[in-house]
């Protein structure tokens, strides 16, 4: 008898349980939290529904809504034309369905960031998590953890803003450069509203994962959920954007497939 697929063994362990899915996506509603920004710029607009028929006259055997969102509100995707940097980069339309399937690693950070909210993650965090763990995955994602998706039911504990601005944690402009520019991965992922540290406004570069990320080709998963339950390595990661054509990120669902032996 010939050896199962791989595909096959897939979904073997998928009905059998050896391999779970593991959501990372917050919920989209009129409640999910959303970047705040001086008031001289653009504001990305809060999610709404606009419901069309609901099994009335409207419509007597369906219901169905239209929607708004910005591309960036939620658990979204950045794609590289989204910052400057990357300007004449892929649109979210255009990202290789082949980089929307790939291997992750979880950085723990949320002891750092429980005690102090402006914690940043240097280079050497990351060299000194490869020692213990094996460098990061060719072609794959670096997921920080930082145990920010529980604020996510709160706007005002989401971005933690005083009159300074808020204050959220991240890597520093030196990290992020490394990341984007030496490691070899395609994108960081983040439980936090953006890819960059809530002070990353002062920075220089200003908002530094922004600029090297998109800038090396690379993307950001932002708002994700339940990185806890994932091991340090080995999960893969499954980000489904919206495909819009010209667009600079979209929400997203982002699942991760976890092998429990």
């Amino acid at each position: 008898m010939s050896e199962p697929s791989v595909l096959t063994a897939l979904v073997s362990g998928l009905r059998s349980g050896s391999i779970e899915v593991v959501d990372l996506t917050s919920p989209l509603s009129s409640s999910t939290p959303v970047i705040q920004l001086p008031p001289e710029f653009g504001q990305t607009a809060t999610f709404a529904l606009e419901e069309i028929s609901r099994y009335d006259d409207r419509g007597p055997a369906w219901y169905w809504n239209n929607f708004r969102s910005g591309e960036h509100t939620g658990t979204h995707f950045d794609a590289p034309n989204h910052w400057v940097t990357g300007k004449d980069l892929a649109d979210v339309a255009s990202v290789p369905s082949r980089r929307l399937i790939a291997p992750a690693v979880v950085l723990d950070f949320s002891a750092e960031a429980k005690h102090d909210p402006d914690f940043l993650v240097e280079v050497e965090h990351v060299k000194a998590w490869e020692a213990v763990n094996g460098p990061l995955p060719e072609g794959g994602w670096l997921l920080l953890r930082t145990g920010w998706d529980v604020r996510s039911h709160s706007q005002e504990t989401f971005l933690n803003a005083d009159e300074n601005g808020p204050h959220t944690p991240g890597l520093s402009p030196d990290c992020a450069r490394w990341v984007a520019q030496e490691s070899p991965v395609i994108g960081l992922g983040v439980e936090t509203v953006g890819t960059d540290a809530g002070r990353a406004h002062g920075f220089d570069p200003a908002f530094p994962c922004h600029s090297y990320l998109m800038g090396s080709d690379k993307y950001g998963l932002t708002q994700l959920q339940n990185l806890a339950v994932l091991p340090a390595t080995g999960a893969v990661v499954i980000a489904g954007p919206l495909p819009i054509v010209t667009g600079s990120g979209a929400p997203a669902r982002v699942l991760a497939l976890v092998e429990r032996r």
